[in-house]
């Protein structure tokens, strides 16, 4: 239907549990409940997604972003610097009904140097690049009342949508087709209800630590000459150190490709981002040697289409209901054999033992002193960390699923 915006590649977050992911920042600015209401109000006003709650078409497996002009964003006003991990740790436990609930939830915090804010946001919403942006438009009108440009979301329907050359190859393609056949001949699928049951007796049982390491000026000035030196990116470092700290020679990492799909509109959300494993084989303590095998295959990934964009083809290739059934027929009491299938031999759910990084990069901001990005606890890792560079203040989010 005209105006509907269709879920495509952001199907894959529907119904999968802990696919949320927060922003902690701290905001140079006197704190002010009032002023923070009224600037999440702002933001609302600019985004069509931050107003919307998913629905599902009558008689079609098609799910849409639908629009609630009165819909709020609940917004948590503490009147103390209160530990933000409990209030994190209240959202992640409670489940998200995304049919029912906002998709931003936010806490507020007096600090010592002016004000915390906690966003946490559902993965329908945005990436983590996109909830950055949220977070710095946020403290801009907080700070000095600058407003956002309003910008309507213009999100992936195709893999047309993705450069010349993304579509699978033969293997994975006639993997993802025969796993579609045998979803088809089972004739089932899974009720949001369903789904809904198995998150929170999942999100009950999750055991998931987090720490903050932080790394400041010299130490970070170091760091970043030690990689210029030898070649490589901060994030290549990072990946090799991951590699190094946990004995793997496999990182999934997040890629920002707002500057290669053809629908991308400056400022808006939704998610313009892929994953991609890197995989060294090369049997090395040394983190620099490492560190410059993960560039040489980092660079051969993004220079072939084919291999960057693989898991957002998958998307586009897989029937949407079969999309809805991974997680729950590989971690819960769903039955599916196609379901099982391609999530414990294609994502990861049945091992469970994945290390995922995803950086936010760096950036330097007149209004936020320093921030925390908190990465998804998904189901398919044991360990990930969240990166995030204001200030020339890096902050690593660690997690790590029991």
């Amino acid at each position: 239907m005209p105006g509907r915006k269709y879920l495509y590649t952001e199907r894959a977050h529907y119904m999968s549990p802990n696919m949320h992911f927060g922003i902690m920042a701290e905001i140079g600015s006197e704190f002010d409940a009032d002023g923070i209401i009224e600037s999440i109000g702002v933001l609302r006003s600019a985004h069509p997604l931050m107003r919307s709650l998913i629905a599902e078409e009558e008689g079609s497996s098609m799910i849409y972003y639908e629009e609630h002009p009165e819909l709020e964003i609940p917004i948590t006003i503490e009147d103390a610097d209160d530990n933000w991990q409990t209030d994190y740790e209240a959202v992640s436990s409670a489940g998200w009904n995304v049919q029912k609930e906002a998709l931003l939830k936010v806490y507020a915090y007096p600090s010592e140097n002016g004000t915390r804010v906690l966003f946490i946001t559902h993965h329908l919403l945005c990436d983590g690049r996109g909830l950055l942006q949220l977070v710095q438009e946020f403290a801009d009108h907080y700070t000095s009342g600058a407003r956002p440009h309003p910008v309507d979301e213009k999100l992936m329907e195709s893999l047309d949508d993705l450069p010349n050359g993304s579509d699978l190859r033969f293997i994975s393609r006639a993997l993802i087709r025969d796993a579609n056949k045998k979803w088809r001949k089972e004739g089932h699928r899974v009720s949001y209800d369903e789904y809904l049951e198995f998150e929170r007796d999942h999100d009950r049982k999750q055991d998931i630590k987090r720490e903050i390491k932080r790394v400041d000026g010299e130490e970070l000035d170091t760091l970043l000459g030690l990689c210029r030196e030898n070649g490589v990116s901060l994030n290549d470092y990072l990946v090799a150190k991951m590699m190094i700290d946990e004995k793997t020679n496999k990182v999934v990492i997040a890629s920002d490709i707002r500057d290669k799909i053809k629908n991308y509109k400056e400022g808006s959300l939704g998610n313009y981002a892929t994953a991609f494993s890197v995989v060294v084989k090369k049997k090395t303590s040394e983190i620099m040697e490492l560190a410059r095998a993960v560039d040489h295959e980092v660079r051969s990934i993004i220079s072939k289409p084919d291999r960057e964009m693989l898991v957002l083809s998958c998307y586009f290739n897989m029937d949407p209901e079969l999309l809805d059934a991974i997680a729950i027929s590989t971690l819960g009491s769903f039955e599916s054999k196609a379901g099982r299938f391609v999530g414990s031999k294609m994502f990861g759910y049945e091992k469970r033992d994945g290390h995922c990084i995803t950086n936010l990069g760096r950036a330097e901001s007149n209004t936020i002193r320093e921030g925390v990005f908190i990465p998804p606890a998904s189901p398919v890792n044991r360990k990930a960390w969240g990166v995030l560079t204001i200030n020339n203040k890096m902050r690593i989010c660690s997690i790590q699923s029991k």
